[in-house]
């Protein structure tokens, strides 16, 4: 394979990342729409669109600053901060950032049920389908791992054979979303408990994750990335620490 992936249309080569990112959009959403009209939803239609608003105003701006903020010597080094800021993104900032805009939409218009359980399974598709993209791209762009002498390294544009943590991402998500399928058929949970479970786990992942991904490395040991993804688990750590809060009795 040849990083990075282009698809051929006519005259144009067109990079799969650039595909998979409108792809994952579409099909996450439509799979949204879909478990609506399968499930329902116990939130009214006005301020559902409320909701989905305050969540996609608020990935996009988290999402870009976080994205800006993980090589603070580009940053400085930049012409155009607010270029950089918007040509920069990360998944982890838009989840976060989403959940703000989410809770500040919900505390004006009053909105006080849980809303996160319907997007939970979508947001997962999107994000399989976003990282075979991310993969695609190889090294050029900050999607891959360290240099790796196990077995399953792989060429990802240069001579390292590297940790494929896009394709380490997907095996997470499909495990995840197995995981949530056998716990849902297990126990009756509360309202809300499936996206509070799915936000858990990907913060830790993405924790984790970035031990074996190079990046901008502040004094403390931690990139921006893990910086950020910890006060994903702090806001969680009452259902972390008692989990069985999560369960319907």
């Amino acid at each position: 394979m040849q990083f990075p992936v282009t698809i051929t249309i006519g005259n144009s080569n067109i990079l799969l990342h650039t595909i998979t990112e409108f792809a994952g959009l579409f099909v996450g959403f439509r799979y949204y729409l879909f478990l609506k009209r399968k499930r329902g939803d116990i939130i009214a239609p006005p301020n559902r669109l409320s909701i989905i608003i305050g969540a996609t105003l608020g990935a996009f701006i988290g999402s870009r600053l976080i994205g800006g903020l993980e090589n603070p010597a580009g940053l400085v080094q930049s012409e155009n901060i607010l270029f950089y800021f918007y040509s920069n993104k990360t998944i982890l900032g838009g989840l976060l950032g989403g959940l703000i805009g989410v809770e500040l939409v919900k505390k004006i218009i009053h909105e006080e049920t849980a809303s996160g359980d319907l997007f939970t399974y979508p947001i997962i598709l999107a994000l399989i389908v976003g990282r075979l993209g991310c993969f695609s791209m190889g090294i050029y762009e900050e999607t891959y791992g360290l240099p790796t002498n196990l077995p399953w390294g792989m060429h990802l544009g240069d001579s390292y054979y590297r940790h494929p943590v896009a394709l380490y991402e997907i095996i997470f998500l499909i495990l995840l979303w197995m995981a949530l399928i056998k716990i849902e058929k297990k126990y009756t949970l509360q309202n809300g408990a499936r996206f509070k479970l799915f936000m858990i786990a990907y913060c830790f992942f993405r924790f984790i994750l970035d031990f074996i991904k190079p990046h901008y490395t502040f004094s403390i040991g931690l990139s921006t990335i893990q910086i950020t993804a910890l006060p994903g688990l702090m806001y969680y750590y009452r259902y972390i620490i008692h989990p069985k809060q999560l369960l319907q009795y």
